[in-house]
């Protein structure tokens, strides 16, 4: 095995890991939480947006509108959501963290965007240029391949 090959075999070992271990992390904090991971991925589309119509979280976590309501019914119950109708067009609601669940998001994630990106500080330009090329391919490529087994 050359060199190369064998570099691109550890490289791959490693976004696999990298997976992962991101993955154990959410269930984590889905367990601390006390929701499953659809809901887990609704929780942090409207953390990442501060605060979401119903359509528009149904698009972004890929959910029918049907489940979107069921889920959000639960997370409001939860006490994780808040619905409220949306000043500007009284027909929208819009959906937000607590501040308890906000809260609950920032001590489990924080810690790990703030050391992620303190590692990244000791790469180069170039080293992080490759790192976002690689990383964004991979999007790429997982959601290509996603909608190919979906279909």
């Amino acid at each position: 095995m050359s060199k190369q090959t064998d570099l691109r075999r550890r490289v791959a070992e490693a976004a696999a890991d990298f997976g992962a271990a991101a993955d154990e992390v959410d269930g984590a904090v889905a367990e601390v939480l006390g929701v499953n991971r659809t809901d887990l991925r609704i929780i942090g589309a409207v953390a990442l947006a501060g605060e979401l119509s119903a359509g528009a979280l149904a698009r972004d976590v890929g959910l029918s509108p049907a489940a979107t309501t069921t889920a959000v019914q639960r997370l409001v119950a939860a006490g994780h959501l808040t619905r409220e109708v949306d000043p500007a067009d009284r027909r929208r609601t819009v959906l937000a963290l607590t501040p308890g669940a906000a809260e609950q998001i920032e001590r489990a994630y924080g810690p790990v965007a703030r050391e992620g990106q303190e590692a990244l500080e000791d790469y180069t330009t170039a080293e992080l240029a490759v790192v976002e090329r690689f990383l964004r391919q991979g999007v790429a490529l997982q959601r290509a391949h996603a909608a190919r087994i979906r279909s």
